[in-house]
């Protein structure tokens, strides 16, 4: 009889008695370098096996020829014929099974779409010129640096910008701003801007109807080989403020292994109808997409979005979770819904979300930091003087996630005499003997000593005047850009090169809410006073 100690195992080991020729194998079979798995002749037998089949013995057989020690986290077993069965405990080290863990989000992998916005009628009068991604916020900024500037941020440097309505001062901004240098800053990545245009057949002929068939005009983008390698595809909102990783966002949606993740936030009462909202199960995963309910409607969209790890208190104030519009899709799935399985549905949010929550694994991704949707002249508005707070919701000044915008190369803001208190002011303006309080004063602005600015967001201006030309305007009667001496203004918007005279008053102490003035060279919207771009208020106007 011949005798074999096994190395240690899982829990325990056995040794095994046989009064057969052992089975040889071969060394080399499974070759692990020096710690080859199988490499010598082993003996092995079994005996008496009761209760569960076996019986245990506490003994430690030997063998003939030295086993050479097996690498802990492997078994294997040897059958041989007329066994006589007897089996010996022996303690070992644990066995652990192999981890397997979901891939790195890699952003090389992903492509980014931005969308241009339509008309931006909600927020007109600041629109009648410009797309609403080109709206100037934060005093130098553009809306359309901030969906741009956490896509650099997250390593992800293939950018579309899909634009149709006013492009012209957005597509000049981008290409001042986002200039790779032809290519070589960001080697395979790119910026490009996709413009609205007419192709052969009817289709062709159409302007973008909605959001998802912006994508589908040029989804044979996707399919060419330049972007074979896009596995996920990123849908952002032009008009949004918020500082978002969005590699995150898509190693969660690789994690969970969906089809779509949507991101959101809760919601309270008093906006949850204009946003898409939606219920979830326990693992995440939408069941229900309701895009800006109303009424009734709006009532069974109602959830326990403690679920998504808020406090009882907070639970009861944000009863829904709303979407941000930002969607990650994986690529072929997004060609599928838009080229054949829904060719005719033509916006995200209130169409393909919905229909796609049916049949597809949807997820939902809980953003938990500041975001905004500055879609109305009221939240643009309040956005904006919010930056000015201590400490503020929003800052712009991140050293680790910079915002990028274009670089204007201006000298810094020249300040005489002045009162400031919680104000922001952008580079290259003067400012003379005024008082500015709560207000963001925009690029190359001018204020003339006597002003008051309160409550005010005043968006600057895109060229400067001379001295020379300064005092020749006033000599003439006529208004140069800027604010004029002793001026009052408060709860204001001051669109771009407005020339505002002196002696003015902007206060709007009636309460007017709505009211078109275009003549005169401004409108009341939500009852803030938009001033509008180029226009002139001339001396002693009281509005």
């Amino acid at each position: 009889m011949q005798e074999i100690k096994i190395q240690q195992m899982d829990s325990c080991c056995v040794t095994m008695k046989t009064n057969v020729n052992p089975m040889k194998v071969s060394k080399g079979f499974f070759n692990y370098g020096d710690s080859g798995f199988l490499g010598k002749n082993i003996n092995n037998s079994l005996k008496n096996n009761r209760a569960f089949g076996i019986q245990w013995n506490k003994k430690i057989l030997t063998t003939q020829n030295r086993a050479r020690k097996i690498k802990p986290g492997f078994a294997f077993s040897v059958l041989t014929s007329d066994i006589n069965e007897e089996i010996v405990e022996y303690p070992c080290e644990t066995f652990e099974a192999p981890e397997f863990q979901n891939p790195e989000a890699d952003p090389k992998t992903v492509a980014s779409i931005i969308l241009g916005g339509g008309a931006g009628t909600r927020l007109f009068p600041l629109t009648s010129r410009r797309a609403k991604p080109a709206v100037p916020i934060g005093g130098c900024y553009r809306l359309i640096d901030v969906p741009m500037s956490n896509c650099i941020n997250s390593g992800i440097t293939k950018i579309f910008i899909l634009t149709q309505f006013n492009s012209f001062s957005l597509n000049r901004h981008l290409a001042r701003t986002y200039n790779l240098g032809n290519g070589v800053n960001f080697g395979d990545g790119f910026v490009e801007v996709l413009a609205a245009t007419q192709t052969p057949g009817e289709a062709g002929k159409r302007w973008f109807q909605g959001t998802a068939d912006a994508v589908r005009q040029f989804t044979w983008l996707f399919e060419d080989a330049k972007n074979k390698n896009v596995e996920h595809i990123l849908i952002l909102s032009g008009d949004h403020l918020y500082r978002m990783d969005y590699m995150n966002f898509v190693q969660k949606h690789i994690d969970t292994n969906a089809d779509i993740t949507v991101s959101c936030i809760p919601m309270d009462d008093s906006r949850a109808s204009d946003y898409g909202l939606m219920k979830i199960d326990d693992r995440g995963r939408i069941i229900h997409f309701a895009e800006k309910p109303k009424g009734p409607a709006l009532q069974a969209m109602q959830v326990d979005t403690s679920l998504l790890g808020l406090t009882e208190q907070d639970a009861l104030k944000y009863p829904y979770i709303a979407s941000m519009g930002v969607y990650v899709f994986r690529t072929d799935v997004l060609l599928k819904l838009l080229k054949w399985k829904y060719p005719s549905c033509n916006d995200f949010g209130s169409e393909i979300i919905p229909s796609a929550v049916k049949d597809h694994n949807v997820q939902a991704y809980l953003f938990s930091d500041y975001w905004e949707d500055i879609g109305t002249i009221k939240s643009f508005f309040d956005a904006n003087l919010a930056l000015t707070k201590q400490p503020p919701k929003f800052d712009f000044n991140d050293p680790k996630t910079p915002f990028f915008t274009s670089p204007r190369f201006l000298p810094p803001t020249k300040v005489e005499k002045c009162k400031i208190v919680d104000a922001i002011i952008s580079h290259g303006c003067f400012l003379r003997e005024c008082s500015v309080e709560h207000t963001i004063v925009g690029v190359r602005s001018r204020l003339d000593f006597g002003v008051e600015l309160k409550d005010t967001m005043m968006m600057g201006a895109d060229y400067y005047q001379t001295e020379a030309e300064i005092a020749s305007l006033l000599a003439e009667g006529k208004v140069p850009i800027g604010v004029g001496q002793n001026t009052k203004i408060r709860n204001c918007i001051i669109d771009k090169n407005a020339k505002i005279g002196k002696d003015v008053v902007v206060a709007n102490k009636d309460g007017v809410e709505e009211a078109d003035k275009s003549d005169e060279g401004f409108y009341i919207r939500s009852g803030i006073t938009v001033i509008l771009k180029n226009a002139t208020i001339k001396d002693g106007m009281v509005i």
